[in-house]
């Protein structure tokens, strides 16, 4: 009698992802979707787009459904976390976010799509990202391939926005613009949530346990095989000899106190400060809370007043 071997497991980054040394990948969450709708108790609409033909990448907008066509909105690019392996614009977490925050801040909002790692290694993740900016960017003058940007998109106030390693991503849309410019559009701030930021020596009160750090530094180098290890620029932005050029005014930053990643937020908060960049940085931390609470409970207090918080960064003149 034959009996069928179970496949050997090469990195279980559980509750994330299990890769197996036969090349297979299971991915443990973030798989689920929900399509666009007119959600009916924030009144926002949404619908998706696609923005990258060759790889198949939409985006999904969301606007509030009332909005007078002759009112230009402030504009936000959001980008998802999920470490770069998992999630998307179209998971409920994700969308359901995206309808309270325009709904709160009356803006209209762009959710990017990427490809995610092992598949698409990093830095995929950023030229997508990238790639969707540029979209974006094509209807500067009202001729771009969409009605809803070409018509309610106010593209001199401009927000970038993010949560965990989708704040990596905002992080490093904010560099390249500063580097490149994306013409005609006005990057006034950037929120990062929880970013995923990470380092080889510890800072502040970071976690100093060997094991955890390798485990963590094996955790980016299966997202990241090109990376030079945890002060590679893409993963550790104090290491970046641009920090100083990120192109806008204003950054916030959310950190939360039982969030391994909390340190590494405040030390970016910190070389920010020290680099040269001449704008505006403020850093929030809300108490006895975890990493990307108000993802995983949008409803409770503290995520309520995040959400407050944030729709504020986003109309602040």
């Amino acid at each position: 009698m034959e009996y069928a071997t179970k496949p050997e497991v090469a990195y279980d980054f559980s509750p994330v992802i299990i890769m197996y040394k036969d090349g297979r990948v299971e991915k443990l969450q973030g798989s689920e979707i929900v399509p666009p709708s007119l959600d009916p108790k924030t009144n926002v609409e949404s619908k998706d787009v696609l923005y990258s033909p060759e790889n198949g990448l939409s985006v999904r907008l969301h606007i509030p459904k009332n909005t007078n066509r002759n009112q230009k909105l402030p504009l936000l690019v959001y980008f998802h976390g999920g470490g770069f392996y998992i999630h998307s614009p179209f998971t409920p977490q994700t969308h359901n976010l995206l309808n309270s925050l325009v709904a709160e801040a009356n803006i209209i909002a762009v959710s990017v799509e990427y490809r995610k790692a092992p598949e698409h290694p990093v830095p995929c993740a950023f030229n997508d990202s990238w790639t969707a900016l540029q979209w974006v960017k094509s209807h500067v003058n009202g001729a771009g391939p969409e009605d809803w940007l070409n018509g309610y998109a106010d593209f001199e106030r401009v927000f970038f926005c993010g949560d965990s390693a989708g704040a990596t991503i905002a992080h490093h849309m904010g560099i390249r613009h500063g580097q490149e410019k994306l013409e005609g559009v006005n990057v006034k701030g950037i929120a990062l949530c929880h970013p995923y930021f990470w380092g080889k020596e510890p800072v502040g009160d970071e976690p100093t346990d060997a094991e955890f750090r390798q485990r963590r530094e094996k955790y980016w180098r299966v997202a990241c095989p090109s990376s030079s290890g945890c002060d590679d620029r893409w993963i550790n932005p104090a290491a970046d000899p641009n920090l100083a050029r990120l192109g806008c005014r204003r950054v916030l930053i959310f950190v939360a106190e039982k969030d391994f990643l909390r340190a590494r937020g405040w030390y970016y908060y910190e070389k920010l400060k020290e680099s040269g960049w001449g704008g505006d940085a403020e850093i929030t931390e809300t108490e006895g809370e975890g990493h990307v609470f108000h993802v995983k409970n949008p409803t409770c207090k503290n995520a309520v007043a995040m959400l407050k918080r944030i729709a504020c960064f986003f109309n602040q003149e």
